[in-house]
């Protein structure tokens, strides 16, 4: 193979296999020990110990075993009763806790004792020893220092036994008691009189605590009586003076607001003569001012009713007058002409005529004459005018004064009348009849104005009224011939 001889390749084969068969036998010869485990290893070079490693076993010339080290761990409860220095028959429970030691010495010792026998033989003997002394143990206490004290059997118990335990190679880790029990019931009957005392104790302690408990209450409650007393005074004092002072400051305030009201109410009352003087005032100047006015008016239509009278007297002279004598001077020329021409036959007509015209003229001065006395009588009256003027305005004028007084009342949004039905003065007739004597009140304020009489100029305007002239009757025409 590969140009190698066959020699060769048969003898790496066989080199092979022998070293493959080589370490199956070392890994086979090869022994570890665990850490819960010892590994006893005797024969050519005597007992050896070997913990948490291993070693290589000769076959034929060495052998070893295994020894456990893990913990131990069975019931200690005798069969029969243990008694205890008083010669009570008590039955105790336990449990033990036991292992072989660490060092070379106790492992080679115990392996000497127990490496041959099973687990549950080396149980048994050890519990054996272990029963043996907590025999002796429990004769030597009470059962009350048993029941009461059991951690103190236990160490004694370590203590005990650890002599013995070390023979074996063996060390005891916990003992530890699970129950004690007796058939006379004397543990039950144990704790009676303690039941008993502390039943007693704690009625008493119950009792003195409720009586302590009643007395505090009490003494609570009448301290609470006399705070709350001490506190319903203080409370009744502090109000009290809180009422006081809260009277004096209601009072003060009273006082204040009362003071405060008196002074704005002169104030507001100052301000609203003050306003009312102002607007009578005002009113009064307003009325001076349109009776100036109205004067200025009245004599501008005097002087225009003079020059119309003066128009009229001018156009009377005009229309009337000249044609007239126009119509004289025609007429005389007419008959001087026809007197002329017609002597005899127009003697009578020409008288007649004259007649005619003079009668015509005459009716004409007397009608000319009597407008002119008409216009006369109504100068003079014009000139009494103006104090009718100004009554005439006043008259005029009330309508505008009373609206006025009235308007404020027109913006009112919504009037409520509240009428308690007494008398006629109430509802909507009191409102009317307040705005009727404001009114009533114009004429005063316009004597108190102008220092005039309204009665005066009545009287005056009816004196005016009976001197106006009365209508002249003309004298009938002469009947035309």
């Amino acid at each position: 193979m590969f140009g190698l001889p066959m020699n060769v390749v048969v003898g790496a084969g066989i080199l092979v296999v022998v070293l493959l068969m080589l370490m199956t036998v070392i890994a086979r010869m090869y022994r570890k020990a665990g850490p819960n485990e010892a590994l006893i290893v005797y024969g050519i070079g005597g007992t050896n110990v070997y913990t948490g490693r291993g070693t290589v076993i000769f076959p034929m010339v060495q052998t070893c075993r295994d020894l456990s080290l893990e913990l131990m761990s069975f019931d200690v409860a005798p069969q029969q009763n243990l008694y205890t220095n008083q010669g009570v028959a008590v039955t105790v429970e336990a449990v033990a806790q036991i292992k072989v030691k660490n060092d070379k010495e106790s492992i080679l010792t115990a392996a000497e004792q127990f490496l041959t026998k099973a687990p549950q033989e080396r149980e048994g003997l050890i519990r054996l020893v272990m029963e043996g002394h907590l025999r002796g143990i429990i004769g030597q206490l009470t059962v009350e220092q048993i029941v009461k004290e059991p951690e103190m059997v236990g160490d004694r118990m370590r203590s005990t036994c650890a002599g013995d335990m070390s023979k074996m190679g063996l060390e005891v880790v916990s003992f530890t008691i699970k129950e004690v029990r007796d058939k006379n019931e004397y543990i039950t009957n144990m704790g009676r009189p303690d039941i008993a005392r502390i039943k007693r104790d704690a009625e008493v302690a119950a009792a003195e605590a409720d009586r302590d408990i009643a007395i505090k209450r009490a003494e609570a409650s009448r301290a609470s009586a006399i705070a709350k007393a001490q506190a319903d005074q203080e409370r009744v004092a502090a109000e009290t003076a809180s009422l006081a002072k809260q009277a004096e400051a209601q009072r003060d305030l009273d006082i204040k607001k009362a003071n405060y009201l008196e002074i704005s109410k002169k104030a507001q009352a100052q301000a609203d003569k003050a306003y009312e003087i102002e607007t009578n005032r005002q009113q009064q100047t307003v009325i001076l001012e349109q009776v100036r006015i109205q004067q200025v008016e009245r004599e501008a239509q005097v002087k225009i009713q003079d020059a119309e009278i003066n128009r009229r007297e001018r156009e009377l002279v005009a229309t009337v007058l000249k044609p007239a004598e126009v119509e004289r001077q025609r007429i005389e020329t007419l008959a001087n002409a026809e007197r002329q021409r017609l002597m005899s036959e127009a003697e009578g007509q020409a008288a007649s005529i004259r007649a005619q015209g003079e009668a015509e003229a005459e009716i004409i001065f007397k009608k000319g004459d009597a407008e002119a006395r008409a216009m006369n009588v109504k100068a003079e009256a014009f000139q009494e005018y103006n104090q009718a003027a100004v009554l005439d305005k006043l008259i005029s004028g009330l309508p505008e004064v009373v609206r006025a007084l009235s308007e404020p009342l027109s913006k009112v949004d919504k009037v409520t009348i509240v009428s308690t039905g007494n008398g006629d003065a109430a509802g909507a007739y009191k409102l009317t009849g307040d705005v009727t004597k404001i009114a009533a009140q114009i004429p005063a304020l316009f004597e108190a104005l102008s220092g005039m009489q309204v009665s005066e100029l009545l009287g005056k305007v009816r004196q005016i009224g009976d001197a106006a002239p009365k209508p002249v009757a003309l004298p009938p025409a002469p009947p035309k011939s």
